[in-house]
This record gives structure tokens, C-alpha cells and sequence, in this order.
């Protein structure tokens, strides 16, 4: 007979490992991006970061929103989820308190996964990022979550894509993702043809994993997002018992 215990007093429900911080912004979150919880095969919890807008947090790199992402962090955590994550790599800003404040895991912006990327691949190959918005990209991003400038890195951003734009940055209301494909495509050539020792690509924004399985038909190469950093991490708070026979 198991017996189960209550271990959280606040903890009204059980089941969802990953608890994700997310933007308070509106636009769609297709099938792939993190907003969308069928994006996994396990379940997920959301939590808004009141103020956390946009514009807050790419192009004005707002600290003040410190205290936000505490608040939401600490909630996710009292529901019970196993790990926190977020759902912009910009969120970087903000990793190292959240993560000293939190005690499960927090895994903030894809951007994590850089140095993990950096070990695996042949020291001639760099990494290339595809971010959502390069010019708002900083050194302070990546020296948050511990990325050393010796780590040789290609950037490219979706700025200038007029879909990508309109639909996420400025939050139109609408998204044709045929045309995003085609935009986050043509970014991705441009950063390979001109960067041929590329040896791996990461997706910095969550709204792009829905195009990692083109970009890597086209090109032949590893792609991480935000989805492999959170199945990954999936994988290690909630450990399968193994089935089999000898």
C-alpha cells in the first residue's frame, strides 16, 4: 500500500510539473510556442507577471519588475509545480534572484542552454541565436545567467521581419504563421551563408520553437528553444520508473 502526504498546505491540486512565467501580453500562441500548453506532453501551470510588458522588458530593461517576477515565481512555487521556467529569453535579466528567492529549480530564459551547447560542439563551430529583437539584446543578458564572452556567438533578430513585428512585438492581434516561417527562415539563411562555421542554432524567443523543425530540414543542424531546455528539466523532476525485461 502507498501512502501519500500532504507536503504543501497551500497546494490544492497535484500533477503539474512546470510552472511558466509569462508575459502580460496578448497575441496568438500557436501549437510549439511555450504559451501554449498542448506544446507539451506533460502539465503545465501558467502565471502572469503583472506589468511585465514588452516594452517593459525588452526595450526599457525595467529592474523595477524585479519584485513582479519574485511574486510569480513564489506562487507557482505554493501551487506545487517542480520547477519554474519563463517564456522570453529576455526573462535572463532576472535569473540569478528569482532562482535565490525560489526552491525548485528556475530556468528562466533559454539562453541557459548556452554553455551546455558551447561544450558539445567542436571548438571551430559558434553558436547562432535567433532573437526575438538583437538590438535589445545585451552583455548584462548574458552575463546574468553566467555566459562568458569567450563563447563564440552569432545573433541575428526578428526586428525588421514586418510579421514578426506586427504580430508579436507590437501585438497587432493576429498571426500568420506561414509568413513568420518564411520570415524566421530568411533570417536563419542570412546568419548560416554568412556564418558557415555555425555549428547549432538557439531560438532565444519563446514564439519561435514552432519553426525549429524548418529551420533544421533546411539547414542540418541542432536546434535548441525553450522547448528542449523545459523537457529536459521535465525529465529530471519527474523521473519515470524504468519497464522492461532482462
Amino acid at each position: 500500500m502507498k501512502v501519500y502526504r500532504i507536503t504543501n498546505k497551500k497546494q490544492s491540486w497535484y500533477g503539474e510539473s512546470v510552472g511558466i512565467l509569462i508575459l502580460d501580453a496578448a497575441y496568438p500562441c500557436i501549437p510549439g510556442n511555450v504559451g501554449n500548453a498542448s506544446s507539451f506532453s506533460f502539465p503545465v501551470r501558467y502565471k502572469v507577471v503583472k506589468g511585465a510588458s514588452i516594452d517593459r522588458l525588452l526595450k526599457k530593461r525595467d529592474m523595477t519588475l524585479l519584485e513582479s517576477f519574485i511574486n510569480a515565481a513564489v506562487e507557482l512555487q505554493e501551487e506545487g509545480v517542480k520547477a519554474i521556467t519563463g517564456a522570453c529569453g529576455f526573462m535572463a535579466l532576472f535569473q540569478r534572484e528569482v532562482s535565490d528567492v525560489a526552491e525548485v529549480p528556475v530556468l528562466l530564459s533559454s539562453l541557459l542552454q548556452i554553455p551546455f551547447i558551447y561544450q558539445i560542439l567542436n571548438r571551430k563551430r559558434k553558436i547562432g541565436i535567433i532573437t526575438a529583437d538583437s538590438k535589445s539584446l545585451t552583455p548584462d543578458h548574458f552575463i546574468s545567467i553566467g555566459v562568458s564572452d569567450e563563447i563564440p556567438l552569432v545573433i541575428r533578430g526578428m526586428e525588421d521581419q514586418k510579421e514578426f513585428r506586427e504580430a508579436v512585438l507590437e501585438e497587432k492581434g493576429s498571426l500568420d504563421s506561414d509568413l513568420i516561417e518564411n520570415e524566421v527562415l530568411s533570417v536563419a539563411r542570412e546568419l548560416v551563408t554568412n556564418n558557415t562555421d555555425v555549428g547549432a542554432i538557439l531560438l532565444e524567443c519563446s514564439d519561435l520553437p514552432p519553426y525549429a523543425h524548418a529551420i533544421q530540414v533546411e539547414f542540418n543542424l541542432p536546434v535548441f528553444d525553450f522547448t528542449t531546455m523545459i523537457q529536459y528539466v521535465h525529465t529530471a523532476v519527474v523521473r519515470k520508473e524504468f519497464q522492461g525485461f532482462m
